[in-house]
């Protein structure tokens, strides 16, 4: 029984310790402000005409088809209206950003390109 209870007590120590060394969520208030300000495209700001739709679609299936981008790479916002590709969300290095500039430069057609795509640091 005292083995038991031994064993339990020090799972539950590393248990413990391991959750208090995780980091904290990063703090996305400064983001939240800027796209609830109107200055910056967000989803709700693509148009619904059947041509944006096609070019938004045309870049994701592009995107998700690349093996060489990360999933949060894949993930990016795509936004088009009016004929303007909106691109916004974080990449893990400047080759992703790069990459997907391009892959929209080719699916978008003479749609123009607003690459706001951010690198993020490595972990």
């Amino acid at each position: 029984m005292k083995k038991i209870t031994l064993t339990v007590l020090v799972a539950s120590a590393f248990t413990l310790s391991a959750i208090a060394g995780e980091q904290p969520a990063a703090d996305n208030t400064a983001k939240n402000e800027r796209d609830a300000s109107g200055e910056t495209q967000t989803s709700g700001d693509q148009s619904n005409s059947p041509e944006d739709m096609k070019i938004t679609a045309d870049i994701r299936r592009a995107v998700v088809a690349e093996k060489s981008l990360s999933m949060t790479a894949k993930n990016v916002k795509i936004i088009t209206a009016n004929g303007m590709v909106t691109l916004r969300g974080p990449v893990n290095t400047a080759e992703e950003k790069a990459t997907i500039a391009k892959l929209a430069a080719s699916a978008a057609g003479n749609a123009k390109i607003d690459n706001q795509l951010e690198v993020t640091a490595s972990k």
